[in-house]
């Protein structure tokens, strides 16, 4: 099969692996709010549970979360931060030939990468998408399901990338969100902070499961009767 692959700007900086500065903004996001809370340099600083891909899947975590998001055959999904598709691989079966996915991460090594696993794999299926700091790049009234594992903790600019995030959902979109319940600049975010910080842009919690077997929470996300303006947009205070 023909890779294909969706270009969109390359924008300086990274989503994972820098310490939340307000001096070093980027342009984009001068009418957003700066999130009130620090980004681990290194994305994790505390060990992950599960480290590598076979961890994961010995603890049958990616299958635990599609089955409580619902993923049924023919859906249309997004997997935010792919890296090199843990997740992604798993969407695309479980969706099947009538439903698509979009990996979408700011790293375009990472990406070249999940490129060649999409061909090898034989995936036909499954697109690729190179995004920005503060802005998905998505399609709009496109995704059934919107994935962010073990990622919303690191994306520098949460109140951008997520209100830049709410045209993309069909009628009916789900946001998924999965985290470590810990401390920020350990690599997780409290469910608390996470909450008020996508109810401040519009958001609304319809779902929330603990799941200490996978060290994490899952939580699930529906629009709300608005999206708030920028500028409106008030900071969640972290502790």
């Amino acid at each position: 099969m023909i890779l294909r692959i969706i270009v969109t700007a390359v924008c300086a900086g990274a989503l994972i692996g820098c310490e939340a500065d307000v001096s070093d903004r980027p342009e984009s996001v001068a009418e957003f709010p700066a999130p009130d809370r620090a980004i681990p340099e290194n994305g994790v600083s505390e060990a992950d549970p599960f480290p590598d891909e076979d961890a994961r899947e010995e603890r049958g975590e990616a299958q635990a979360i599609i089955d409580l998001a619902n993923i049924t055959p023919g859906m249309t999904v997004a997997d935010i931060g792919a890296g090199e598709g843990y997740y992604t691989v798993r969407l695309g079966s479980q969706v099947g030939a009538g439903g698509r996915v979009l990996a979408q991460d700011i790293d375009s090594e990472a990406l070249a990468r999940l490129g060649q696993r999409v061909e090898r794999e034989r995936l036909e299926n499954t697109f690729i998408k190179l995004g920005e700091v503060d802005d998905p790049r998505l399609p709009t009234d496109s995704f059934d399901r919107i994935f962010l594992v073990h990622v919303y903790s690191e994306v520098t600019e949460p109140y951008a990338f997520m209100w830049r995030m709410w045209p993309a959902l069909a009628q009916g979109g789900q946001i998924i969100v999965v985290e470590y319940d810990r401390a920020t600049h350990a690599g997780g975010i409290p469910p608390t902070l996470l909450f008020c910080e996508m109810e401040a842009i519009g958001y609304k919690l319809v779902e929330f499961v603990e799941r200490p077997d996978l060290s994490s929470y899952f939580s699930r996300f529906e629009r709300g009767e608005a999206r708030v303006e920028p500028d409106q947009i008030k900071v969640c205070l972290n502790g």
